[in-house]
């Protein structure tokens, strides 16, 4: 009798002790912050888990298995402008991929910051909110590993880098004035050596487009096809979620010249930021036009040219 009151006992201690121990289970490590932005403080917002919804917006989407990286997942390409060089890019990344690379980065999200003169600081040129990936993630190497093998030659392993990957959110009247990717002068390396660094290339990944507005900008950019007949946009279109018959152009002539592309969700684009000779490409800026309703997330790549000290 007394043993099995004993055990008894132990049962329920045991399920009092798992029972304040739930809400600790679920950990998500704080990620290291990106060069890109230094010092970052925790952004004072209310956290944000609508990515955790599935497709119909009610039930969460599990994050408790183990994440896989899809090593045969493919994506597919679309030429859009020459000269710049740009590359629509249609699902780059799974809606899996996307789940796990928001909780990665949520709980660092602070407001973006430019460098400026070799110094990061605030700006009103640049209203959003950003969040540095931890590298060492897995579903941070498994992305970096297929933007990689996208670069192909371009890439020189051993001595080029993919660089530490950052979030970017915009909320209702944030923006991104005219900007570049690549830096005046090329950087020093973070390895104490004389070598330097300049952005050689962007990949722009949209995550979340549940927005009106916030295209990505590109007043430089020239389509290498012309409008139709009847004055039909060039931009492929895609069927709207839902299964309506509505479609969209995925991007547009837009009315100050040039071209804009609105954010949709695994697709991504990208643009080569340097001349051969290493110089940046002044045709590369762009501009995240303001967000007129919703949020949009995105993930910046930046991978790293690297140049020999003389």
């Amino acid at each position: 009798m007394t043993t099995n009151v004993a055990k008894v006992a132990g049962i329920s201690a045991g399920a009092a002790l798992l029972g304040l121990g739930i809400p600790y289970f679920i950990r998500i490590a704080p990620p290291q912050i990106t060069s890109f932005i230094t010092d970052l403080p925790v952004a004072k917002v209310p956290l944000s888990l609508s990515f955790l919804k599935n497709n119909t917006g009610s039930e969460p989407v599990s994050t408790k298995a183990p994440f896989s990286c899809d090593t045969s997942h493919s994506y597919r390409t679309e030429l859009v402008s020459l000269d710049p060089l740009i590359i629509y890019i249609h699902n780059l990344i799974t809606p899996t991929e996307t789940t796990q690379l928001l909780l990665a980065g949520e709980p660092e999200f602070a407001p973006s910051k430019v460098t400026k003169g070799g110094r990061q600081q605030n700006t009103k040129e640049r209203t959003s909110s950003s969040a540095g990936l931890p590298e060492d993630n897995p579903t941070v190497q498994c992305v970096l590993k297929r933007a990689r093998n996208f670069l192909g030659n371009m890439f020189r392993d051993g001595w080029d880098e993919m660089g530490q990957p950052q979030l970017v959110r915009y909320t209702t009247g944030q923006q991104f004035t005219l900007h570049h990717d690549w830096f005046a002068s090329p950087l020093w390396a973070d390895d104490g050596s004389w070598n330097t660094w300049n952005r050689l290339a962007s990949f722009f990944v949209i995550l979340e487009d549940d927005c009106t507005g916030g295209e990505t900008y590109f007043p430089f950019a020239k389509s290498i096809v012309a409008p139709g007949p009847k004055g039909e946009q060039p931009g492929i279109t895609q069927r709207e979620s839902g299964g309506g018959e509505q479609q969209k152009p995925l991007w547009r002539e837009h009315e100050d010249g040039g071209l804009a592309f609105r954010p949709v969700a695994g697709n991504s684009l990208f643009w080569i930021n340097l001349h051969p000779n290493g110089t940046g490409d002044t045709r590369t800026k762009h501009a995240g036009l303001p967000l007129e309703s919703g949020q949009k997330t995105a993930m910046n790549i930046w991978p790293r040219q690297y140049y020999a000290y003389e």
